[in-house]
Parts: structure tokens; C-alpha cells; sequence
């Protein structure tokens, strides 16, 4: 018998927002197909579907391997002969100041954030052609449409994906299929707590950004703590994306980047980038209550250097 449930492939979907949209649009009569990395990742999600009383499919698939793709879109076609929609939600974060990034931890990004979604997309249009139809959701970000200091690897992918996103819209367009955009801003899941993935030399206590590394972080945990968005939030305008009759390109989440990026499209470029910039270099270089170290799983050490140094560059800019 057909199955005429959308046919729905999600990547990253043993944990975060994969995990909830996986578990959402099961809940609405999606057929999904959930692509995790790990062997804990498909235990976590097979059972998170059971105690919701809804059936995910689990895949295993690393999307830097063009062999675990192909494998996945095989297993899904032969099973019901179609994809209606892919979701990309897997990826990796990579904080700190550019310096203190290696070159082998952007790469490594690169194939997750970049490449991976590249792979995944051009392994799935062939049959949503063959369809005439397809829906593909490219999960970028606030950070994608305007950069900030200690995320140069994370922002830049971003931007790439946005560029990706926007020349498939047009192009898939031809073929009746719709491409868009996915932007949230700053949402609490794993990507901050276990999956933080600080460089490795971001963690150096006698690193020349370290202070102001220690800074940034404490500001990001400040605005984390007081998020109201959650990854239900986010399964919800994903259901939105795949079910509306003419999706958008762009689908940003947040009043905050909604406001920013408000203010930057109707202020001179020069003039936002002053003001806003500005502060939040401020926030950083001078804080009123600094962070005397890292916080999180891979804090390492070095609370009394960032006091030294705090002392140090106060100096310096008298």
C-alpha cells in the first residue's frame, strides 16, 4: 500500500533541535527517517520516539561520507520509493578567535556545516526531480546573515550555507522544488553544553585572547539563560516550512536577530556597525563583572591568568 505521508529526511536527529523536529513531525503524520551518528544517538532517539508513542526510522549516517549518504537515500527509496523532504540539522559549532583556530578544526567544520549539506542535497535531487517536486531546509543561522567575534569558522559556514541556499532556490525552482532557509538565534541544546567544541587553543590561560575569549563566552551564557526559544519552538517552524503552500526563502527565529537585522537593513552600514559593534567589542575588551575563566565541561584553567590579563589590557588602554 502507497504511503502518503510526506516522506521526511532528518540529519542530526539523535539529539537538539534534529531530535525534537524528528519527533514533532512524527507526532503529525510525517513518515520520518531520522539519520543519527551513533550507536547512543539511535538508542536516544528510538527511545525518546517510544515514550512520545510515535515511530521515527533511524539511520546511521556521518555526513562527511559520501558512502553513508548514498546508503541512507538507497535505504529510503527502496523502502517507499520517494523523498518528499530532507532537513538538514547536523553540524558541529567551533568557538574562538580566529588565531586560536587551527586549520584542521575548521576543515573538520567545513565537512559538517558546508560539505555535508552539499553532499546530502546533491545525493536527494536526482529523485525529487524524477518527482517534480521536494522540499529542502538548510538549517544556517543568526550567525549566518552577521558575524561576531570568536565565532570566524561557525559564522563563515554559515554564510556559505546561506549562499548555497540562496542560488538552489532559484535553481530547484525549476523542477517545482522549494528550498529554504532555517535562521535561529542563540536556542540551549547539546550544541552549547557537551557539544560546545571550544578550540583547542582558545583554552590556553596564556593564549593573547583568552581574557576576552573568557568574556564573549560569559556573555553568550548570559543571553543563553535568558532565551525563551526552545527546540519545540523550532520543530514548530520547521512543520510550518514543509506544510506551507509557498514556503519563503528565509525563516528567521528570535525577536533579537529579527530586531538587529531590522536595524541593519533601515541604518547606514557604516553607523550600525559603530554603534553596534562597537558595544559589544566594549562588552568584551571592558566588562562590568568579568568572568575570571571558562565555564562548561571543557572550561580548562587559568582563572587567576584572565584576572592578570584583564589587569594588563586595562593598562595598555589608558
Amino acid at each position: 500500500m502507497q504511503d502518503n505521508r510526506p516522506i521526511t529526511l532528518i540529519t542530526g536527529a539523535g539529539s537538539g533541535l534534529g531530535l525534537e523536529s524528528a519527533l514533532y513531525l512524527a507526532r503529525r503524520e510525517f513518515r520520518v527517517y531520522g539519520c543519527v551518528l551513533t550507536a547512543a544517538e539511535e538508542k536516544n532517539l528510538c527511545e525518546q520516539a517510544a515514550r512520545r508513542g510515535v515511530q521515527v526510522h533511524a539511520l546511521r549516517m556521518d555526513v562527511t561520507r559520501r558512502a553513508d549518504i548514498d546508503r541512507a537515500v538507497d535505504a529510503i527509496i527502496g523502502d517507499v520509493g520517494r523523498i518528499d523532504a530532507v532537513v538538514h540539522f547536523a553540524g558541529m559549532g567551533l568557538r574562538g578567535f580566529f588565531e586560536d583556530l587551527s586549520m584542521d578544526e575548521i576543515r573538520q567544520l567545513y565537512d559538517v556545516n558546508v560539505f555535508g549539506i552539499m553532499e546530502l542535497t546533491q545525493a536527494v535531487l536526482p529523485h525529487m526531480r524524477r518527482q517534480g517536486s521536494g522540499r529542502i531546509l538548510i538549517t544556517s543561522s543568526a550567525a549566518g546573515r552577521m558575524g561576531s567575534m570568536s565565532i570566524a569558522g561557525y559564522s563563515s559556514g554559515k554564510f556559505a550555507v546561506e549562499g548555497l541556499g540562496e542560488c538552489l532556490h532559484q535553481e530547484m525552482r525549476l523542477f517545482g522544488i522549494h528550498v529554504s532557509l532555517l535562521e535561529p538565534g542563540l536556542v540551549y541544546t547539546p550544541h552549547f553544553g557537551i557539544n560546545r567544541n571550544r578550540a583547542r587553543r582558545a583554552l590556553d590561560p596564556n593564549g593573547p585572547y583568552y581574557f576576552w575569549f573568557c568574556q564573549h563566552e560569559a556573555i553568550v551564557d548570559k543571553l543563553l539563560a535568558k532565551n525563551k526559544f526552545t527546540s519545540a519552538d523550532i520543530a514548530k517552524v520547521v512543520h510550518k516550512i514543509l506544510t506551507a503552500r509557498r514556503p519563503k526563502l528565509r525563516y528567521m527565529v528570535g525577536f533579537k536577530p529579527k530586531l538587529l537585522m531590522a536595524l541593519r537593513s533601515v541604518m547606514p552600514g557604516e553607523i550600525f556597525e559603530r554603534i553596534y559593534f562597537g558595544l559589544v567589542r566594549r562588552m568584551v575588551t571592558s566588562p562590568r563583572d568579568p568572568a575570571d575563566g571558562l565555564t562548561g565541561l571543557d572550561a580548562g584553567t587559568g582563572h587567576a591568568r584572565a584576572a592578570e590579563a584583564h589587569g594588563l589590557l586595562t593598562e595598555i588602554r589608558k
